[in-house]
């Protein structure tokens, strides 16, 4: 069982925050005021300064200290929110170039060390850089992938709006390619969450007859999973699956096989939950799976120095 800090601690490591707060669901308080002075904890082992909110100040705007924070700055010049040179080399060569529609949080991802997306280059970063690594990895994670890794991919959409997939703005924070021989590939979608609490949203009304076409020819739902059409906190996730469908019902059958899979810490309760209620409306799992932060670090898949450095900073076992 996690346990809070105290409100004293959290004043005094700058990490008091109101919106950590989840009315009715005091678990999920706990995991995040918990995890939050982590980061704060881990900034000032490692001799990091402290960041602001906001992540860049402006004028007439009230600045204060924010311990999970470190400066913009300082992040983008020292790179001080990654955990290994792979992975601070993945997030650089990925912010150098813009995929088309893309949306991309660069001050999170250099500022603030809470960010999902910074975690998923540090879990995947020194993969993208030792390929028969990735690939022994992938095939350790999920024995039955096809194919042989040939890439990896960070912030990646096959096709932002593009009608001939989902026709969203939807992405997966990290990408494995795979080789299947015959000018055919297989994918594995990840998903990374951290820090995140569920919050409800809607997909596009008027993208709703697409969505449905994608889902009824995936045949992995029940009927019932119309329902998410309306608002839910499962949308998300419902969307990136069916992203990764649009990818298998391709005109260019270039996708002959994929999976989406949701990385998370096993002490999030918001997420756990959120998960098994999903799965409710699964006619057919076999192109979803999760894993859970702490069992993909047990695999020792990794290089031994970047998982220690991952559990030291992202774990409480």
């Amino acid at each position: 069982m996690l346990v809070e800090p105290s409100r004293e601690e959290l004043d005094a490591a700058h990490c008091w925050e109101a919106d950590d707060r989840v009315a009715g669901r005091p678990e999920m308080t706990v995991f995040r005021r918990r995890t939050r002075y982590q980061q704060a904890q881990w900034r000032e082992a490692h001799g990091h300064p402290i960041g602001t909110q906001p992540i860049v100040p402006r004028p007439a705007v009230t600045v204060r200290p924010a311990g999970s924070r470190v400066p913009l700055e300082y992040g983008r010049t020292t790179g001080a929110g990654f955990v290994s040179p792979a992975a601070l080399a993945a997030a650089r060569a990925r912010t150098s170039f813009v995929e088309r529609q893309q949306s991309f949080d660069h001050q999170r991802l250099w500022a603030d060390l809470l960010s999902s997306e910074a975690l998923s280059f540090n879990l995947f970063g020194d993969l993208g850089a030792d390929i028969g690594r990735a690939d022994r990895a992938v095939h350790r994670w999920w024995p039955d992938t096809p194919g042989t890794v040939r890439d990896i991919r960070f912030a990646h959409s096959p096709g932002r709006l593009d009608p001939s997939y989902l026709n969203s703005l939807r992405d997966f924070d990290a990408a494995f390619v795979l080789d299947t021989g015959g000018g055919t590939r297989a994918v594995v979608a990840i998903d990374v969450k951290f820090f995140e609490r569920n919050k409800t949203e809607q997909p596009k009304p008027s993208n709703a007859a697409r969505i449905m076409e994608v889902c009824e020819r995936s045949h992995a739902f029940t009927p019932e999973v119309r329902r998410l059409l309306g608002r839910t906190d499962l949308a998300v996730l419902w969307l990136e699956h069916l992203l990764l469908h649009s990818m298998l019902q391709h005109e260019s059958r270039e996708w002959t096989w994929g999976r989406y899979v949701v990385v998370h810490p096993a002490d999030n309760p918001d997420v756990v939950d959120l998960l098994a209620r999903y799965r409710r409306y699964l006619a057919d799992d076999s192109t979803f799976a999760t894993m859970t932060l702490e069992d993909l670090l047990a695999s020792r898949a990794l290089p031994a120095a970047t998982t220690k450095a991952l559990r030291d900073r992202y774990t409480t076992h």
